[in-house]
């Protein structure tokens, strides 16, 4: 059997898996096929007529401020996503190099590193967003800064789990026999140990990506960053300073809540695939 065939087959095996990333491609989709068919425009304030329930011309209604709420979840869906995976791309990159030159080459960096890493994680990772966030500005934070700002606290989780993993397996056979063969240490990191990671190095990603989303929703919702920025938090940010549901505006809420709830199961079973792949207990054959 070819390589996609053994993909497909064992997706077919792996009921979380497949449908977690059916799940995101349908959002993706979404948020793609959605630009053909939504004004840009209409994901910011007095494109519409305000306070409008759905119907025909606004599938989903639109907000108190005159958003058209169909063209705020197609921009949303997408900027939310950007920033959880640029911030939690950013995050595993660090901590994996971080990981693995610490427990692979020991000695002070190491100490350093995991000194650094557990006083750190000792800290509200949130509150320290959101005081980063507040003296910025919130002018100054767009959707690309905000994603920055959380990938400063992203790498210290994939850090500490990806350095355990590490420890295990630089005592393997397998690697032993790579130092007898006179295999530099990048050598090793490369061929032997980050291919026998890269499912577990996903599950890390999307792990961070995660709390990357979610973080991102906290901020906004907080009115932390550019309020102008027509993403899932900012929305819930005006869902709650305007009353929407003592106005009777439900569909207000509703809008962006569910596409959250959408991306957490998405995210949620895509981890519970990566893992049972990654994990050779519960790993099922293809």
């Amino acid at each position: 059997m070819s390589r996609t065939a053994l993909i497909f087959r064992y997706i077919r095996r792996n009921p979380n898996l497949g449908i977690g990333l059916t799940i995101l491609v349908i959002l993706l989709l979404f948020s793609v096929i959605g630009t053909f068919y939504t004004d840009p425009n209409g994901a910011y304030p007095l494109a519409a007529p305000a306070s409008r329930p759905p119907s025909l011309e606004y599938p989903f209604g639109t907000d108190g401020q005159g958003r058209d709420l169909l063209a705020v979840a197609v921009a949303g869906t997408w900027l939310t996503m950007r920033i959880g995976v640029i911030a939690g791309v950013i995050g595993v990159t660090i901590g994996t190099i971080l990981g693995f030159t610490s427990a692979f080459y020991g000695g002070w960096f190491d100490t350093i590193v995991r000194w650094v890493v557990d006083v750190l994680l000792t800290v509200p990772g949130l509150l320290v967003l959101i005081v980063i966030a507040s003296s910025i500005g919130d002018q100054a934070v767009n959707a690309t800064g905000m994603a920055f700002i959380i990938a400063l606290l992203a790498w210290m989780g994939p850090t500490r789990t990806i350095r355990s993993q590490v420890l295990s397996m630089r005592e393997r056979p397998y690697v032993m026999m790579a130092r007898l063969n006179g295999m530099t240490g990048p050598g090793i990191i490369f061929r032997e140990l980050i291919p026998n990671l890269l499912p577990y190095l996903g599950a890390s990603l999307v792990g961070a990506t995660t709390g990357a989303i979610f973080a991102s929703i906290g901020l906004a919702a907080l009115g932390l960053g550019s309020l102008r920025d027509p993403t899932l938090g900012v929305t819930i940010y005006w869902v709650m300073s305007q009353n929407a549901f003592v106005r009777g505006m439900w569909w207000w809420a509703a809008v962006p809540i569910s596409i959250v709830v959408l991306i957490f199961i998405m995210l949620f079973l895509i981890s519970a695939g990566l893992d049972e792949l990654a994990n050779p207990r519960v790993r099922k054959a293809v």
